[in-house]
């Protein structure tokens, strides 16, 4: 079941689009030494947008380099993000077909705020 809903989500959610943008972001900001870091979470959320059905994030080891990371995204980057993610979630929100996908793009607008510390892994719960 997940696996079609990845697929539709992919050509009808937004998916594809956001994972490419997410992708570039990642590509452009590898390219400093400085940006690295703020580059492999894009390829993280890059992962997530392209297949969010069957996964959820968790905390993951908290510490003030990941709390300084969250700091810098939040507010050069993550809160654009989040706006974007609210907006076509809110979008996908007004027809009955569009809401698990609405969904998905809510619980990506919360990652996108500080995606430092966060596992994504699959859900295994039933």
């Amino acid at each position: 079941m997940n696996f079609l809903l990845n697929l539709l989500w992919a050509i009808f959610g937004g998916g594809l689009l956001t994972a490419v943008e997410y992708l570039l972001a990642g590509l452009i900001l590898c390219l400093s030494i400085v940006g690295i870091p703020f580059g492999l979470q894009c390829f993280k959320l890059a992962g997530l947008a392209i297949a969010p059905f069957g996964k959820v994030f968790e905390p993951h080891y908290p510490s003030p380099l990941g709390f300084m990371g969250n700091l810098l995204w939040m507010v050069f980057a993550g809160f654009w993000i989040f706006i974007s993610h609210v907006a076509l979630g809110l979008s996908l929100a007004l027809t009955v077909i569009g809401i698990p996908f609405a969904l998905q793009h809510l619980k990506l607008a919360v990652l996108a705020l500080a995606p430092f510390d966060v596992r994504v892994r699959k859900d295994v719960s039933p």
